[in-house]
C-alpha cells in the first residue's frame, strides 16, 4: 500500500509538460530544444540516437522523482493493536491424586477440569492468564502472560502424578496471590478449584483468604466432583471455600459434572469482563530518500554523459 503524507505536492508535475512546451517553444532556441542540450541532428539512425535522447531525458526524470518524493511517499499498513485493559487472572487448579482417581461421568476430574480450564483460557484472549498447580505442595505452572498457546501447552503436560500427595489449599491459594503481587490490572482475580478439603501445607486457607482480600484479588472457589447440597452448608470441605470467596467478594460454587463445571467457568467469565481499547497505529516506511537518491544518481550520470563526447548531440 503506498500512500502520500502531502498529496497536494503531486500536482506540481502537472507544471513538467508546461515546462517543457515552454522550453521547446521560447524564442531563440534551437529546435526540438528540451531543457537540456538540443536534439538537433537527432535525425541520425542507430542506436547512438536512441541513447541520446536517453541521456537527454534523465534531468526530466530526475525532476520528477524529486516531485515525487517532495510528497512523501510511503508504503507499509495500518494495524489495530488491542491496548490490553483486561482482567489478570490466575487458575488455582488441584491436581493431587484424587482429582485423577475419581470420576466425573467416564472421565476422571482432571480431565474434565483441564478441560473447561483449556476453553476459558481460549476465550479470553486479550487477558493475562497464569495457573498454579497445588497437591501437597504449591507451585506455578505459567505466570501470567498473553502467551495462551504455552500455557495451553502447559496445561496440557499435567497428570496429577505427583510426587506429594495430599490437598494444600492454603499454599496453592497463596501461591497464586503471590503471581498477582505486581499486577497493575484493576481486576485481579483467582479462580480456585478442588475436589478435597485443606489437610496439607503451612499455610491456612483463610490466612491465604486474607492476604488476597488485602491485595484487591477476587477469589472464586469451585468445588468439583461433589455437591454443596449433599455435604451441607456447614461441612469441613465447603465452609472454608465459601468463607474465601465471600472474604475476597468472589463465588463459591459446586460442580458435579463436566456440564455444571463448564456452567461454571462460564459464568465467571461473564463475570469478569473489563473493556478493551483498540488502539489503531500506522506503520510507514518513507520512501522519499530512495527517490532521492535515484534522482541524484540519474544527475550524475547526466553530468558524466554530457562531459563525454561520445554522448553529445551535434
Amino acid at each position: 500500500m503506498i500512500r502520500f503524507e502531502t498529496p497536494w505536492l503531486l500536482l506540481a508535475l502537472l507544471l513538467l509538460p508546461a515546462l517543457a512546451l515552454w522550453r521547446w517553444r521560447r524564442p531563440g532556441t534551437q529546435p526540438a530544444a528540451v531543457l537540456w542540450g538540443t536534439l538537433a541532428g537527432f535525425g541520425r539512425p542507430g542506436a547512438m540516437a536512441w541513447l541520446v535522447l536517453g541521456v537527454r531525458l534523465l534531468p526530466w526524470i530526475a525532476l520528477a522523482l524529486a516531485l515525487l518524493a517532495a510528497a512523501r511517499p510511503q508504503r507499509g499498513m495500518q494495524q489495530s493493536e488491542v491496548d490490553s485493559r483486561g482482567v489478570d487472572i490466575v487458575l488455582a487448579m488441584d491436581v493431587s491424586q484424587s482429582m485423577v482417581i475419581e470420576r466425573m461421568g467416564l472421565r476422571s476430574r482432571m480431565d474434565v477440569a483441564l478441560e473447561t480450564a483449556r476453553d476459558f483460557v481460549r476465550g479470553r484472549p486479550h487477558d493475562r492468564l497464569g495457573v498454579v498447580g497445588f497437591s501437597g505442595v504449591a507451585y506455578t505452572l505459567c505466570p501470567l502472560t498473553l502467551d495462551h498457546a504455552t500455557l495451553l501447552e502447559l496445561l496440557a503436560g499435567i497428570d496429577g502424578r505427583q510426587p506429594t500427595d495430599g490437598t494444600a489449599i492454603g499454599m496453592g491459594l497463596a501461591t497464586a496471590v503471590q503471581r498477582l503481587r505486581d499486577s497493575r490490572s484493576p481486576s485481579k482475580v483467582i479462580v480456585l478449584l478442588t475436589d478435597g478439603e485443606n489437610n496439607r501445607g503451612a499455610i491456612d486457607p483463610r490466612t491465604a483468604a486474607e492476604l488476597a482480600r488485602a491485595m484487591g484479588v477476587k477469589v472464586y472457589t469451585v468445588l468439583v466432583g461433589q455437591q454443596a447440597s449433599v455435604i451441607g452448608a456447614g461441612g469441613d470441605v465447603v465452609a472454608p471455600l465459601v468463607e474465601i470467596a465471600e472474604r475476597t467478594g468472589g463465588r463459591f460454587y459446586s460442580a458435579g459434572d463436566a456440564a455444571a463445571l463448564g456452567g461454571i467457568y462460564a459464568a465467571i467469565d461473564r463475570l469478569e469482563r473489563a473493556p478493551i481499547r483498540a488502539v489503531v497505529y500506522h506503520e510507514y516506511q518513507d520512501l522519499g530518500p530512495a527517490l532521492l537518491a535515484i534522482a541524484s544518481v540519474l544527475m550524475a550520470l547526466f553530468s558524466l554523459s554530457n562531459a563525454t563526447w561520445a554522448f553529445r548531440a551535434p
